[in-house]
């Protein structure tokens, strides 16, 4: 949710900020500004994308400054409410949500201040720009700030009166700094810095750091100077490069092989597998889980879904998924005996992140951060973890890192049930074959996309569809339902297919297009009942069927045939036509696809 690009250097940074903030645009895209030292402070905002602001930003230079793009929270899109904000020769941009905003609102109002927007992050700038009076150096006013802060924050703060330097700091939200030979940057994420440099310092929770040409300085929450650590990112800079695709949802999803691939590369031509890759304390601390909680939010709670029937099949663990943003709000029955995974792309999900803690709290120490980002808040909370390698993912709507998920999933439900005596070692070594053979299987899969195409105009035309499934599948369904109503805004809801007779069957007839998983497994003849009830009331089905479903085309029923059936690693492979149905569908309608309405990538705020 929003981004922040920051630099100093001995050149023109505007470039810079620009090139950086289209980089994020993917965690925002309401509206956009900057704030450079030209001569004195320049500040400029626009309302929509990142190109409108850069139209504007057209011949100006500056070797010092801060920019911005914004998802929207306190206050609707408009000029006045895009950061910067300023107050009294500074320039402030921030992510994330200041809970106690209206309280030091009223306080700074009551000492003179005036606002011009609805936003929380004006409250930031003024009551920086307050403590500035009290303390000589912008470092300390921004600590003392930031004592008053309750919340969520990454900040960048430009002073007109320190045209060399900017001060940033973080709590809650990502912000990291990126080491150059001609300047130092800092950025909300490692993408926007990739055209600078790739090494990189994350700061932690509490953390105030100090950019200028020559270094960077950084303090702890208690003002003390601290080290951290330096890391060199492996990404390059066309990783995050649309390339010759026409969005980067459908970059992603033709990545997926790839992606599965690398996160697979890990088990190599293994026949067992080795509880380390989940972390040195790995194999005892999955050996004594009694059960499994997963707590995860949107597409990644869809994974922990499909995961529950993996683990309790093979592991034999009673296993709950919860959304993330409800179970720290409910009274829950902690087990100290539970293994806990939280599962995020970005980890840095708020609900995630606040519920992993939550979860510790309670007593439950055994933790595993699913995660595709090394260095992420969730990662270093966890004591063990598993990096999907997936890559950068720019589209809002996530498909390489759900697959990817699913398959470091499975992979702990083998080891699970490893450790548990559950599965012999044939059974072991077939499984891992299965998983080496996942990059090929979604291969063949792709290939099916000019028949969802062909679909998908069919849909396009419709407003509201209904997806379904059973078993394993259920959670697939649910995530083709998001994903087609996240990018075409068509309404769709999933449901197991079961539970049509007992609400859902009122809303078929001819205008309601029902979306069908429907693997040849032990559900399968169940499922045929199911549509039947769909066909009866003039529905017109889109089933997608593995070879040997014996599902007849006909009028109102349309058949796509996977390419082969893959057993308990099948919903992998029936994810993919639902993600190129989307995808279609909202090529036909004409929306954004990437950067759907309403919506941003990285939700770090609750």
């Amino acid at each position: 949710m929003c981004g922040i690009v920051a630099a100093v250097a001995d050149r023109n940074i505007v470039p810079i900020l620009i090139e950086g903030l289209r980089k994020l645009e993917y965690r925002g895209y309401d509206s956009a500004g900057l704030a450079v030292h030209n001569g004195g402070m320049h500040r400029l905002r626009a309302v929509g994308r990142v190109s409108e602001l850069a139209s504007r930003a057209e011949g100006l230079a500056a070797s010092a400054g801060i920019a911005h793009t914004r998802w929207a929270t306190h206050g609707v899109p408009s000029e006045r409410n895009a950061h910067p904000h300023v107050s009294g020769g500074l320039a402030v941009v921030h992510n994330g949500i200041i809970e106690n905003f209206g309280e030091i609102k009223a306080r700074l109002a009551g000492l003179g201040y005036a606002f011009d927007s609805e936003t929380d992050t004006e409250v930031i700038a003024h009551l920086i720009e307050h403590k500035l009076r009290s303390h000589a150096d912008l470092v300390a006013a921004v600590r003392a700030a930031c004592v008053e802060l309750i919340g969520a924050y990454a900040i960048a703060v430009l002073s007109e009166k320190e045209p060399h330097r900017v001060v940033v700091a973080r709590h809650g939200a990502p912000l990291l700094l990126g080491l150059g030979e001609d300047g130092h940057y800092a950025a909300s994420d490692t993408a926007a810095l990739l055209q600078v440099t790739r090494t990189m310092i994350y700061l932690e929770d509490g953390d105030i750091a100090e950019i200028t040409r020559s270094g960077v300085r950084i303090v702890g929450a208690d003002g003390t100077p601290v080290e951290r650590a330096r890391h060199e990112s492996t990404l390059s800079a066309d990783a995050v490069e649309l390339g010759s695709f026409r969005h980067y949802m459908q970059k992603e999803i033709f990545e997926q092989p790839q992606a599965l691939a690398n996160t697979l590369e890990m088990i190599g031509a293994a026949h067992a597998v080795a509880p380390q890759l989940f972390g040195v304390a790995a194999e005892q601390m999955l050996a004594d889980a009694k059960s499994v909680l997963i707590l995860a939010c949107g597409t990644s709670f869809h994974a922990g879904l499909t995961a529950r029937y993996w683990i309790e099949r093979l592991a034999g663990l009673p296993c709950n998924v919860e959304i993330a943003s409800e179970y720290r709000y409910r009274v829950s029955v902690p087990n100290p005996e539970t293994l806990v995974v939280a599962i995020s792309q970005s980890g840095e999900t708020a609900d995630t992140l606040a519920a992993l803690k939550h979860a510790r709290i309670l007593g439950q120490s055994r933790t595993l951060a699913i995660c595709n980002v090394p260095e992420s808040a969730i990662v270093r909370e966890a004591a063990l973890k598993f990096l999907t390698r997936a890559g950068p993912e720019i589209g809002v709507a996530s498909t390489k890192a759900f697959t990817t998920q699913l398959a470091a999933l499975f992979l702990l439900a083998v080891t699970l049930a490893k450790l548990n005596g559950r599965i012999d070692a044939k059974e072991e070594a077939a499984h891992l074959t299965a998983m080496r053979h996942l990059p090929l299987a979604v291969g063949r899969a792709l290939e099916l996309e000019k028949e969802i195409a062909d679909w998908a105009r069919l849909f396009a035309a419709k407003q509201h569809a209904l997806f379904l499934g059973r078993g394993m599948h259920y959670p697939i369904a649910l995530e083709g339902a998001l994903k087609l109503k996240e990018i075409s805004y068509i309404h769709a809801e999933a449901y197991p297919a079961g539970e049509l007779k007992h609400g859902p069957l009122a809303l078929v007839d001819r205008e309601m297009p029902v979306v069908a998983v429907a693997p040849n497994d032990a559900l399968l003849e169940k499922l045929k009942s199911n549509l039947q009830e769909v066909r009866a009331r003039g529905g017109e089905l889109f089933v997608l069927a593995d070879a040997g479903s014996e599902i007849p085309e006909s009028e109102g029923v349309h058949i796509i045939h996977m390419p082969e059936h893959y057993g308990l690693l099948s919903p992998v492979l029936h994810v993919v036509p639902l993600q190129l149905l989307a995808y279609h569908a909202a090529l036909v309608k004409g929306t954004d696809v990437d950067k759907p309405r309403n919506l941003a990538k990285s939700v770090t705020v609750e």
